[in-house]
């Protein structure tokens, strides 16, 4: 009998668990859903890129590119539309032939900066035409002896009195020097009074850093030679040969 009882209680303990195969089996089919996803899967179930709206001074892709410079601007029938100019990414950029590599770094840094609302000189103007946005002073009055001086906004051929102040903007880089002079970036006064901001070619642009004798990698080299070639012009110069 009691051997018996020893041999069941072996049994229940040799038995195999029975959810041991359904959990495998499900765990198992979960690494193969994983495994057989696609690259272009993946990238497809990626979140789309936000296209951003254009703006009164930044109307379509040819003034985008043309703000940012580098010679971009070459490249905008390359672009449909502004929301494909916004959405490729640099695999598709390469394909339409922007080339060289560092331009494309440069076009996806400011498309995000863009999305970002940072703009370069003029971006935050409203009121543009044909590229052209108009500058006035705006005095407000403190007391008798005390005046506000403030560079506004305002549509082509209309002065700042008749302009309600909550459609005028103040845009950003833009003082007043002086009594009535506009300072900032790309400002151009005008013989009626006030500025005048125009699109032009690389308003935008990072400049990049003047390389001096080949860049750092290379200084080092390229002024050992020079001075070997100098030492030696010096030698031929003092008749040593």
């Amino acid at each position: 009998m009691k051997s018996l009882r020893v041999q069941s209680a072996l049994g229940l303990l040799l038995r195999p668990c029975a959810s041991t195969p359904i959990s495998s089996q499900v765990a198992f089919q979960g690494l193969r859903a994983l495994s057989t996803t696609s690259p272009h899967q993946a990238k497809t179930n990626q979140k789309a890129p936000k296209i951003p709206k254009p703006t009164p001074f930044v109307p379509d892709v040819e003034t985008f590119l043309t703000l940012i410079g580098r010679d971009l601007k070459s490249h905008a029938s390359k672009f449909p539309s502004w929301e494909s100019l916004f959405s490729l990414n640099t695999d598709q950029l390469r394909e339409l032939g922007l080339e060289p590599p560092r331009s494309r770094r440069y076009l996806l840094r400011w498309r995000d900066k863009f999305r970002q609302g940072k703009y370069g000189p003029g971006g935050d103007l409203k009121y543009v035409e044909n590229g052209t946005a108009i500058l006035k002073v705006r005095e407000i009055v403190k007391s008798p002896l005390a005046k506000l001086r403030q560079v506004v906004n305002v549509p082509v051929g209309k002065e700042v009195d008749e302009v309600k102040p909550e459609e005028m903007i103040r845009p950003l880089g833009f003082k007043v020097q002086g009594i009535r002079t506009i300072v900032g970036p790309y400002a151009l006064p005008m013989k009626e009074g006030g500025a005048r901001i125009t699109v032009t070619e690389g308003m935008w642009e990072d400049r990049r850093g003047h390389k001096v004798d080949g860049g750092e990698r290379r200084q080092a080299e390229v002024r050992f030679k020079r001075k070997v070639a100098e030492r030696k012009a010096l030698r031929e110069a003092q008749g040593f040969y």
